[in-house]
């Protein structure tokens, strides 16, 4: 599947094919199985999630699929309403602003008080990038 990308003044421009959220949540659950299962979780409540801004409608989707409380995008979706799609730097602004939230709502982790979390990264090809997360104990 193609990425097309252009570059523009202000930046670049992209159009992803209508079936991508689609492709993304169908499989999701799979990914998450494949990732999670050496370390016995199966309860997708039981993590945070750092999530790629494809756009709203792939975070609707992966919500949807995994059964996610309406809570567990929040920092994505905060991302995404303040910046827009950063591609793959935005990972970094998510994982920044859960932390600081961590920290003013006095939780034990700098993942909303959980222990494991997951980054999930969607590119070109169509390709989903799985890495499993350890948070850091916070002393609030």
């Amino acid at each position: 599947m193609p990425w097309p990308c252009t570059c523009v003044k202000k930046g670049f421009t992209f159009h992803l094919s209508k079936d991508v959220p689609t492709l993304i949540s169908n499989n999701i659950e799979d990914i998450m199985v494949d990732a999670f299962k050496p370390f016995g979780i199966n309860d997708w409540n039981s993590l945070f999630y750092i999530t790629h801004l494809g756009g709203r409608a792939i975070l609707d989707g992966v919500e949807k699929k995994l059964g996610l409380d309406k809570d567990k995008m929040k920092e994505s979706r905060y991302v995404l309403s303040e910046y827009g799609n950063l591609t793959g730097a935005c990972v970094l602004f998510i994982l920044d602003e859960m932390r600081k939230r961590s920290v003013e709502e006095g939780r034990s982790t700098t993942g909303k008080g959980f222990d494991y979390g997951v980054l999930l990264g969607f590119g070109p090809g169509i390709t989903v990038e799985t890495i499993v997360l350890r948070s850091c104990l916070l002393n609030n």
